[in-house]
């Protein structure tokens, strides 16, 4: 899928939040692996997008320890369930199921879904990855270290509450 129709390639070099790799166009605003590709749609349409987002899983995520097989499969089935809702974020009506596989260390988030306009299908890519990521972080477990990605999106989110405490704009918990 590297060969995009030429109005999602026009779109996806316009927009900064892209930039082209060799698989399709990483998306810059997520901490986590994210490639969006695309072709050639039937009719009307603009394009056939898929946006795919690899995601540690909990026990990949947590520093110096293992996470217990019952906890890592309660937190596998919450981030199913709670991208069973990540369509709501965008403008296409016609998509797929998301596709969530789990494998040894990783968890890899595919959503497929048609755009008639290149435009709205790459503001839904990266409302969609946005999505996937902000549903990893609510699914955070409290009472482990993290690592990596993780420990990055835990390092923001408590870096921007103590910006906005400190400039008396918000105040609170982060997360």
């Amino acid at each position: 899928m590297t060969d995009l129709p030429p109005a999602v390639e026009r779109e996806l070099d316009a927009h900064d939040a892209f930039r082209p790799s060799d698989e399709g166009y990483d998306l810059t605003t997520t901490v986590f692996e994210t490639i969006v590709a695309a072709d050639d749609a039937e009719g009307e349409r603009d394009g056939r997008f898929v946006v795919t987002v690899v995601l540690p899983t909990l026990d990949a995520a947590v520093a110096g320890e293992s996470v217990a097989d019952v906890v890592e499969d309660g937190w596998f089935e919450t981030l199913e369930r709670r991208l069973k809702d990540v369509f709501t974020v965008t403008h296409t009506s016609t998509h797929d199921d998301p596709l969530v596989d789990r494998e040894d260390d990783e968890v890899r988030v595919t959503l497929e879904y048609v755009a008639w306009d290149a435009r709205e299908g790459v503001e839904d890519a990266k409302a969609l990855a946005e999505f996937v990521e902000g549903t990893f972080a609510q699914g955070i477990v409290p009472g482990y270290e993290y690592r990596g990605e993780a420990a990055t999106l835990l390092e923001n989110a408590q870096n921007r509450g103590q910006s906005e405490s400190e400039d008396g704009s918000r105040g609170g918990m982060p997360m």
